[in-house]
């Protein structure tokens, strides 16, 4: 079994057999996986057009893309109430300092108190309330970017110690929370 042409090229034509042989095993393989990736694909055609036409297609479409319209409005005026209670949030008091103190030595017991409450630019006021046995004094001090113009009592720098050392983890001064 043997062809003159192969012989004086110097091909063994059983080899050049085994070859082709291995091809078409390879390529048989080919061709079923690809037909049962394109049964597959058909299959999930076939769901998806189940009961329908161009004409509900088309509808399918429009409503589909209503629905985005939609939610891109309601995304922006999501956005826009986000700035405004950012801007809100900003004048707030966020910031809080207590000191407790015993006021009077012997009379009245840890009951005297220094209260701040500052917003994001350390505006705000301290409220200092001295508590006795037989009375209960409160007193307003306010506070103007971290200082007062009032003196103030050591317990009442503690309280606005602590308050000015809080740091809101929401808002940063120098970038814009809600870009568009």
């Amino acid at each position: 079994m043997g062809s003159k042409i192969l012989s004086e090229i110097g091909i063994d034509s059983g080899l050049l057999l085994l070859i082709l042989l291995f091809l078409v095993v390879v390529y048989t393989v080919l061709m079923i996986y690809w037909l049962v990736r394109s049964r597959k694909m058909f299959q999930r055609y076939e769901v998806f057009m189940r009961g329908k036409d161009a004409a509900s297609l088309e509808d399918l479409l429009a409503q589909l893309t209503f629905k985005i319209d939609n939610l891109q409005n309601q995304d922006m005026a999501n956005k826009d109430m986000l700035r405004v209670i950012n801007r809100n949030l900003v004048n707030s008091y966020q910031k809080t300092g207590i000191t407790k103190y015993n006021a009077f030595e012997g009379m009245g017991g840890m009951a005297s108190f220094a209260i701040a409450l500052l917003d994001l630019n350390n505006n705000g006021f301290i409220v200092n309330v001295i508590h006795s046995r037989s009375s209960c004094y409160t007193y307003l001090k306010e506070i103007k970017n971290g200082s007062c113009e009032v003196a103030l009592g050591a317990e009442e720098k503690s309280a606005l110690m602590q308050a000015m050392r809080k740091r809101d983890r929401f808002y940063d001064n120098d970038e814009e929370i809600l870009e568009r």
